[in-house]
């Protein structure tokens, strides 16, 4: 496509032709600047009443706060040899609404300019950052138009994403593996390069005799957890539990099952009306899992809300097991054995509940896993970080300078 020709995109904030943000200059991580602007887009976020509808925006503008990226920076101490990449590509996924205005914000912070295609699906929670964006850019913080692009066309338009592609230093593609393949035959300069987010799943791993002797508050707020994990966004999300693995057996087994799965199915069922299609789908799964994966069977529950598949045996294949809408794999073990087998390069996050984070770290290092890049508490999964999919954002998008 030809420099002189305007891009058929729709701008959602930034320059008015993306591609000048080639030129901007590289800024060093953690740039005043950028944490000053961040913070006011905080503020701006925080107070538009509109944003209450939107927990993911109200998470994210808290993401933003001062104290925040303070915290985020702390880690890193000074970087006085550090600059940004130049220019960062961005294709976010269709499935997370907010996913586009956390990787840009990680690449920002590590000092590049960005350009992000978003979703071509028509998020409120888009518009509502977009325009808290261009109204800052519009004021204060003009200087930085250039680091922050937005933007939004057909995901056809394969010489749109060639175009950006061919001026960027770094790209960051967040999706399906047909999109990654996709994005790919669009070449890179020579010095750029790619960091993917494919498609990937996740679990839970529960202790048993833990559950079944937490007392009622604790259970009722792991549910909630559990329920943010996974049914806010359709277990859609690569970081959303598809497999609940249970750490014990006898009767705290049992017991810890049945407290678990009813505190989840009451928190569930008055805010996650099934749709009839939804319902169609977990029926369809269910008869797929008992195909291919050994003693499949349908356990009890009052309705559909939580739909729990229970397994003998957990082979590989296990993994690729997908629906939605709150369905879930359970298998139980008094050892984390059958666990390793699937903590391969397609595994991304393990959340826990009633054991140490640390604990299952030290299993995933002892075992010398491909996968499981991510382990946090239950309702935790969705939480944002600098290090994602055993990437370091600041360290990858950011080049030193050795002298």
């Amino acid at each position: 496509m030809n420099r002189s020709e305007p891009l058929p995109v729709t701008v959602l904030c930034g320059l008015a032709d993306p591609r000048e943000a080639a030129s901007a200059p590289a800024l060093p991580p953690f740039d005043s600047r950028v944490l000053a602007f961040l913070s006011d887009l905080s503020a701006a976020l925080l107070a538009d009443r509109r944003v209450k509808e939107y927990p993911d925006v109200t998470t994210f503008a808290f993401f933003c706060r001062r104290a925040s990226l303070e915290s985020l920076r702390r880690p890193y101490g000074a970087l006085p040899d550090r600059l940004g990449r130049g220019l960062v590509f961005h294709i976010a996924p269709g499935n997370v609404p907010m996913n586009f205005a956390y990787t840009l914000t990680a690449a920002l912070l590590a000092g590049n300019a960005n350009i992000v295609k978003a979703s071509s699906r028509d998020f409120e929670q888009t518009g509502l950052v977009c325009a808290a964006i261009e109204g800052l850019l519009a004021g204060a913080h003009a200087a930085l138009r250039p680091y922050l692009n937005v933007v939004s066309y057909p995901r056809e338009r394969q010489d749109i994403t060639e175009a950006f592609s061919a001026l960027c230093d770094a790209r960051v593609i967040w999706g399906g593996d047909e999109t990654i393949r996709c994005v790919r035959q669009a070449a890179l300069p020579p010095r750029a390069f790619d960091i993917t987010f494919a498609d990937r799943w996740s679990a839970l791993v529960a202790d048993a005799q833990a559950v079944a002797e937490m007392d009622s508050q604790t259970l009722r707020a792991a549910a909630q957890g559990f329920y943010n994990d996974t049914y806010l966004f359709d277990q859609n999300a690569c970081t959303a539990p598809r497999l609940v693995y249970w750490l014990g057996e006898g009767v705290s087994l049992a017991t810890a099952q049945e407290r678990f799965w009813r505190a989840v199915w009451e928190y569930a069922q008055p805010r996650y009306p099934i749709d009839p299609v939804v319902a169609v789908d977990k029926r369809t799964a269910l008869y797929r899992a008992a195909l291919t994966l050994p003693g499949a069977r349908l356990a009890p529950m009052p309705d559909n809300v939580v739909t729990r598949i229970r397994l003998d045996a957990l082979p590989p294949e296990a993994a690729d097991f997908r629906c939605g809408g709150g369905c879930f794999l359970e298998f139980a073990s008094p050892t984390l054995d059958a666990l390793a087998p699937l903590l391969t390069q397609k595994a991304q996050t393990l959340s826990v509940l009633g054991l140490s984070p640390s604990a299952l770290r030290d299993f995933a290092l002892r075992g010398g896993v491909r996968g499981a890049d991510r382990i946090t508490l239950i309702g935790h999964t969705l939480d944002f970080a600098l290090i994602w999919d055993g990437y370091d954002l600041i360290d990858t998008l950011s080049r030193r300078i050795a002298a």
